[in-house]
């Protein structure tokens, strides 16, 4: 992950477009709890679940896709384990209860991260493991009050834990977080609903967007994202919140049952653009049981296969992760 020095970031604010009727409600059902919880990954009406396969493209997206490694393919960023890593490949997620001692966090941004108790201990699960470098992402879930903690670089020395930042939300709520202030991602949005699970691709449907990253963004941010990363000023470029469907004339026919199920969620859900890091890397919860041939079939989709949608009609409020 990357971070700017700069605490405020810019949003990028634009009229809503005349083609607003051509937005797809948001599934009016109720959004699949996590494993072993009652909690939803945030309400059904919330833009993580949105369908956007029939919005309109955006209209920067061909020059978006061309600072992007266009010629490319997607690259599952989770899987089995690697080189000396003892653990499974991926973001893991780890299920508290509301007993669980919190503790403080010192944070390299401060300014812009939630300075609460988290739930973090020896039990906690962190990406590539305790003790290691890399993003070292921990999420957390504490299922009796389906909170969501999530720390980005975290650490433990001595009795003491630190990381880069911080931020916690409701399960059942479509807050945002301040306008400008950054997450565990560099776009200030939360991790967990846009991570692939096992579980859900199991069982064959998918009901939300997936996270992805790529490695030069514009110095601005989109609904829902609330800050910006970039390292250039160029609207060219992609910017945090950006979000990219797989284009309907793709044909998943070929594919296995578990390919097809996120490559369906792809067409209908799309990716959100949510940190830097390799290009069409999207991001999958830690578990041991990901298909080797399921994730070589997704590092063949082409990166050309895809194409930036224009999420503006389904805007409720700027303040809100509501969709329409």
């Amino acid at each position: 992950m990357k971070r700017t020095a700069v605490a405020a970031a810019a949003m990028l604010c634009l009229a809503v477009p005349a083609v607003a009727l051509l937005a797809v409600p948001a599934d009016a059902g109720t959004s699949k709890s996590l494993p072993g919880t009652t909690c939803p990954a945030f309400p059904a009406n919330d833009f993580w679940h949105a369908d956007v396969s029939r919005l309109p493209v955006w209209p920067r997206s061909a020059q978006w896709l061309s600072h992007m490694a266009p010629t490319s393919k997607l690259h599952p960023d989770f899987g089995p384990s690697y080189g000396a890593q003892s653990v499974p490949y991926g973001i893991p997620i780890t299920y508290v209860t509301s007993s669980h001692a919190k503790v403080p966090v010192t944070f390299d941004y401060a300014s812009e991260s939630d300075r609460i108790g988290y739930p973090l201990g020896n039990d906690t699960k962190v990406e590539g493991g305790q003790m290691t470098s890399g993003d070292r992402h921990a999420v957390v879930v504490d299922k009796s009050t389906c909170t969501l903690y999530e720390t980005w670089a975290t650490r433990k020395s001595g009795t003491r834990w630190y990381a880069g930042s911080g931020a916690h939300w409701s399960l059942k709520s479509n807050a945002l977080r301040p306008a400008g202030w950054t997450s565990a991602d560099a776009a200030g949005l939360p991790i967990l609903p846009g991570l692939l699970r096992y579980d859900e691709v199991a069982a064959g449907r998918v009901d939300h967007a997936i996270r992805f990253t790529t490695n030069h963004t514009d110095r601005h941010y989109m609904w829902p994202a609330r800050h910006q990363a970039g390292d250039v000023s160029d609207l060219t470029y992609p910017r945090m919140g950006a979000r990219f469907r797989l284009k309907a004339s793709f044909s998943t026919a070929r594919y296995r049952p578990d390919t097809r199920a996120v490559l369906t969620a792809m067409k209908s859900y799309g990716l959100v653009l949510a940190d830097n890091g390799s290009p069409w890397y999207f991001q999958g919860a830690q578990d041991t049981r990901w298909a080797a041939a399921m994730l070589d079939e997704l590092k063949a989709i082409p990166a050309n296969a895809f194409e930036a949608v224009d999420t503006r009609p389904m805007m409720v409020s700027s303040n809100s992760g509501q969709a329409r």
